[in-house]
């Protein structure tokens, strides 16, 4: 059990701030007693009391065979973050016409099937005017559960220039959930409409929306024979098409409430991606040049968050 402990924490953590110098003895043929998870080598020994002891020290000759190689490649490289947008809907000008209608049908929770919010009227459906201006606190997100989680299925990075000159690309699933703060519904159907539910209070509302996704990046990498101390920057474009979206509610009134459609959303996804690292350590930014919605509002999704290296 300690042996399995020690691997995971070091996979992920990669602690190579306390390692040694590589010495001959060290890295001989592992034994029971001998670690090693790629360039980490360690060693359980015994101190003067019995005690358990780790001595750590880092495989040089693993570093230069990789060094040969042009191509290397990564499994299941996953980020985790948070996802907001810049919001630069017109929602005052001519653009406002464009935005979804609001004395739409909507949805009851007696029957679980759509209705008409007019023949109940609309002021018990929504305290505010249904031709009132939209306004962007509409669609203000709950940043901290506004959830952004990537899958790099494949990962691959090739050496243009003494490894330091890099070109890196990936194939794999963006998964974007959008949490709002407000009341707010998304009515499936051409055209998309949203509703004002200021009598409904929902403890979980959001969009759910998964892009098949590939970036392409170039990547600078300051040291390449010791990667746990080196500096790591890349920036390039990437390109995604929605595969799924969603909605999910939960209140009260209607219990859990979920809706599959394309809900006006681009399908197409056009952006720039970054990712800054310190040896075990990286982040990653993802900046959409191509709004979250095909019309009406021009929502720009970013996401940010650290990425785990994978396999």
């Amino acid at each position: 059990m300690k042996y399995k402990i020690l691997h995971l924490i070091f996979i992920m953590l990669m602690v190579v701030g306390k390692t040694q110098a590589q010495t001959p003895a060290a890295v001989a043929a592992p034994t029971a007693d001998t670690i090693q998870i790629k360039s980490l080598i360690i060693i359980k020994g015994k101190d003067a009391r019995g005690k358990n002891t780790y001595k750590f020290y880092n495989d040089t000759a693993y570093t230069r065979n990789k060094l040969k190689k042009n191509l290397h490649t990564k499994w299941l490289v996953i980020d985790l973050g948070f996802n907001n947008y810049i919001d630069r809907s017109d929602y005052a000008g001519a653009g406002a016409a464009a935005l979804m209608a609001y004395a739409s049908p909507g949805y009851s929770s007696v029957t679980n099937k759509s209705y008409d919010y007019s023949a109940v009227g609309l002021n018990t459906f929504a305290p505010r005017s249904a031709s009132a201006p939209l306004t962007p606190d509409e669609f203000k997100l709950i940043p901290g559960k506004s959830i952004n989680v990537n899958i790099w299925i494949l990962m691959q990075r090739l050496n243009i220039y003494k490894h330091k000159l890099n070109l890196i690309y990936a194939i794999g699933v963006e998964m974007n959930n959008y949490r709002y703060a407000r009341s707010i519904t998304y009515v499936p159907g051409y055209p998309t409409q949203i509703i004002r539910e200021d009598s409904i209070h929902f403890s979980k509302n959001k969009l759910f929306a998964e892009y098949l996704s590939v970036p392409l990046m170039l990547n600078f990498t300051s040291n390449p024979a010791r990667p746990g101390r080196s500096v790591d920057v890349s920036m390039g474009v990437m390109a995604g098409y929605l595969v799924k979206s969603r909605t999910k509610q939960i209140s009260e009134e209607r219990g859990k409430v979920k809706r599959t459609d394309d809900f006006n959303l681009n399908k197409w996804r056009f952006g720039i991606t970054t990712e800054l690292g310190y040896g075990p350590v990286k982040l990653y930014g993802n900046f959409a040049l191509t709004p979250l919605h095909d019309y009406g509002l021009e929502q720009y999704p970013f996401s940010v968050g650290i990425r785990f290296n994978g396999f």
